[in-house]
């Protein structure tokens, strides 16, 4: 009886080695949201890294995490980098934006170095939706045989998901914020039209 269970097991065990091992190699994260404000403005937030504070699901997270950015003498725009190190919630990693395109893309490297090393790419497209802007934020990258058995039982796309959400609605907040006082500074700025004196004399009618 005793062998059987031990043969049970690890006939058991060998299938769920060969169905991690025939999973695919490479993982997606997706998500969207709509912005109600200009591509240009929500572009901003993600292309300067010290604008990452604002909405980075990440950020609150652990209060003593310490960042460091740099590459760049703005901190934004391609060659721009952020390197974090915090608690086992956030660990340690290192982004590097590889290519901006304004206001259409930003993309970037990201390199995991705790609680696990990996490196993964980043995409953020914004493309005019109306009077908004539609934002998509892609994490692609791979899987080696540890990753993917943690694909099959916990799914990338829960473990990063909620927090794609999460940043995605900070970002509206802020984004929607920034567009509002730019309204508002514009119309500020702007002289109101002024009125015809009453005494000026009336044009003439047309014939």
């Amino acid at each position: 009886m005793l062998r059987k269970v031990v043969f049970a097991l690890a006939a058991i065990i060998l299938v769920v080695l060969v169905v991690i091992a025939i999973r695919p190699s490479t993982f997606r994260v997706e998500r969207t949201t709509r912005i109600a404000a200009p591509p240009d403005v929500v572009f901003a937030l993600v292309n300067d890294f010290h604008a990452w504070d604002r909405w980075s699901p990440w950020a609150k997270i652990d209060p003593g995490m310490k960042s460091e950015i740099g590459g760049t003498p703005t901190g934004a725009g391609t060659g721009a980098t952020y390197h974090w190190s915090g608690n086992d919630k956030v660990g340690e990693g290192k982004m590097l934006i590889t290519e901006s395109r304004s206001p259409q893309s930003v993309a970037f490297r990201l390199d995991f170095i705790k609680p696990m090393a990996s490196v993964n790419r980043t995409d953020f497209t914004f493309k005019p939706d109306g009077s908004g802007t539609r934002v998509d934020w892609v994490m692609t990258g791979p899987l080696d045989f540890m990753g993917k058995g943690m694909d099959l039982f916990v799914g990338m796309d829960k473990m990063i998901g909620p927090d794609f959400e999460k940043g995605l609605n900070a970002m509206r907040r802020e984004a929607e914020a920034d567009a509002k006082k730019r309204a508002e500074a514009t119309a500020s700025a702007t002289p109101p039209a002024t009125p015809p004196s009453p005494d000026a004399a009336p044009s003439a009618p047309a014939k």
